[in-house]
């Protein structure tokens, strides 16, 4: 059994192109990254690059049947994304393929964000916009709505990292990449909270000022100080990776 969906609005020879998972695994394009269960390719057409990601496995065992495939997750969390108002990669094109039950494949094609950067990459570079404190406090803003946003409906994104965050030429915020993420309730809720936290949180202590750091959680919160509650939760964050790393 095999599902593939395509953008409705894709101009008809990119929709023909990328019209199946079968002509989506025979493309060719420029090697980004591969793993034992996938790769991630970049092709480009008409002056516009598309991330084309493809999976050909789950896992072994009953991995391959027990549930959601990390492709399938990843195409609904941008799409739960996109339904909260959390600006994402578009969508050009998704699907996979199982027999008997088993994933036997899957595919993602996104379009890029042109004019994008990771903030990962802005703190290697020594970016001179993370030393600017409007520009900090303006993705600072768009970061904490996006974030609240996810944990108010119970979601988490489990790798919220520098990396998996785009910023554009106008400061512009986009998340990306969360074949992860997933919805918690209860203790588990708060535990993953504060670990999404804490991943923002690992390059934030080496490159804003602890006042920034603070400002980015009321914000988050909502709220101009700090309760008791919250002061438990921003130790719980600044202790989370002890003696893990």
């Amino acid at each position: 059994m095999s599902q593939w969906r395509v953008a409705q609005d894709l101009a008809p020879a990119l929709a023909e192109e990328f019209a199946s998972l079968e002509r989506v695994f025979a493309l060719a394009g420029e090697r980004l990254t591969r793993d034992p269960l996938s790769e991630v390719i970049r092709i480009e057409r008409d002056g516009v690059r598309y991330y084309v990601k493809r999976y050909w496995g789950a896992g072994k065992g009953l991995r391959r049947y027990i549930g959601r495939p990390r492709v399938k997750a990843e195409w609904q969390n941008l799409k739960h994304f996109a339904r909260w108002g959390i600006p994402t990669a578009p969508i050009v094109a998704h699907g996979l393929e199982r027999r008997g039950g088993a994933f036997v494949r899957g595919a993602l094609i996104t379009r890029e964000l042109e004019g994008t950067l990771d903030l990962a990459a802005l703190a290697r570079q020594g970016d001179a916009r993370l030393r600017d404190p409007l520009w900090v406090d303006g993705v600072s803003r768009q970061l904490a709505r996006a974030t609240r946003l996810m944990h108010d409906h119970h979601f988490t994104h489990n790798d919220l990292k520098w990396r998996n965050l785009l910023v554009n030429e106008k400061a512009e915020l986009f998340f990306i990449d969360c074949p992860t993420g997933s919805f918690w309730w209860g203790p588990l809720l708060r535990y993953r909270i504060v670990k999404d936290l804490a991943c923002l949180d690992k390059v934030a202590k080496q490159q804003l000022t602890r006042s920034q750091r603070l400002r980015f959680y009321l914000q988050y919160r909502g709220r101009a100080r700090m309760s008791a509650a919250d002061k438990q939760r921003v130790r719980q964050v600044l202790t989370f990776f002890e003696g893990r790393e």
